[in-house]
């Protein structure tokens, strides 16, 4: 335990110097990001936690909600019926491209680009879109323990700047992929990725996935145990945008990142990991971020492929 603290405050000390990136800006509201805040968080399956630096600092979650309104539709309509509306393949282009519809099924490649997460979430179930959104705020309070809620400034500068998603929703109507009421849809969208977390949160989250869906900490179950292998597999293949190959070769674990400076990772049994910063690169992942986890993956031995051949020794 004292190990691993003092390895997660020497990252910390590294790392903090670190000036590359750039705070993401084409959501205005997100431009006012201090970029000297960094966090890293570990939450383990029986509920140890380990904090340095900003974790408390709370942040729009931004792309890191699209694996969890993944895991609501799962429950909410079966992985069969879902895949017939968004794919599970990873594109290799930009989270916000406008192209990326399968030709022939014209399904969103996957749930975790913009097109396949606004597909996701116009699938939620609920009697209008307030039973929606709080049906959607609840499964992110069993993931987080606590009380969410939504940072309306984001929000509204998100609806207000939202031409490409809106474009893109658009597309899917005219093949049939989301139904007629788009600004319902689009809202909702935009409210899940307007949602505050700190980093001690996203980690808390992860490690929920981590312990087959339940709460480590509360022990709430936040979602079905069948379907966690179906969030990982698209946070493996799809989660850090168009870095995702890099990031399976150098860290190689089930992780997702968003544009606000968050990522968490999944130690599959283990634990749940999260780091804070908004200096982001040209693919929309925290550069400090990107660093902390490449360090621990080498350390520990976390790579997916370690894990399975016995090599982890990321032991607590």
């Amino acid at each position: 335990m004292s190990e691993l603290q003092a390895f997660l405050e020497k990252l910390h000390h590294t790392y903090a110097a670190m000036e590359e990136g750039e705070v993401a800006a084409y959501i205005p509201e997100l431009s006012k990001a201090n970029p000297d805040w960094f966090g890293i968080s570990v939450v383990t399956t029986d509920g140890q936690a380990f904090n340095v630096g900003d974790t408390e600092q709370k942040f729009t979650i931004q792309s890191i909600s699209k694996l969890f309104s993944y895991g609501l539709a799962l429950e909410d309509h079966g992985r069969e019926i879902l895949l017939e509306k968004v794919g599970v393949e990873p594109t290799g282009d930009p989270f916000n491209s406008m192209i990326r519809l399968d030709e022939g099924s014209h399904r969103p490649y996957n749930p975790m680009i913009n097109a396949g997460a606004i597909a996701t979430t116009s699938l939620l179930k609920g009697d209008g879109p307030t039973d929606k959104l709080n049906r959607l705020l609840k499964m992110l309070e069993r993931y987080t323990g606590h009380d969410v809620f939504i940072d309306m400034p984001t929000f509204i500068s998100e609806r207000a700047t939202g031409h490409r998603n809106r474009a893109m929703a658009h597309l899917m109507l005219n093949f049939g992929m989301i139904d007629k009421d788009i600004d319902a849809a689009l809202d909702l969208y935009f409210q899940q990725c307007a949602v505050m977390v700190t980093c001690q949160d996203l980690a808390t989250m992860a490690a929920t996935l981590a312990n087959h869906g339940q709460n480590p900490i509360t022990q709430t179950r936040a979602v079905n145990e069948d379907y966690v292998r179906d969030i990982l597999s698209v946070m493996y293949t799809c989660g850090m945008y168009n870095r995702a190959g890099e990031w399976a070769y150098r860290v190689g674990v089930p992780a997702k990142s968003g544009v606000s400076g968050g990522i968490l990772a999944v130690i599959p049994g283990k634990a749940g990991i999260a780091t804070f910063s908004p200096p982001i690169d040209d693919n929309g992942n925290s550069v400090r971020g990107l660093r902390v986890f490449e360090a621990l993956s080498k350390k520990y031995n976390l790579h997916m492929f370690d894990l399975s051949m016995g090599r982890c020794i990321f032991c607590i």
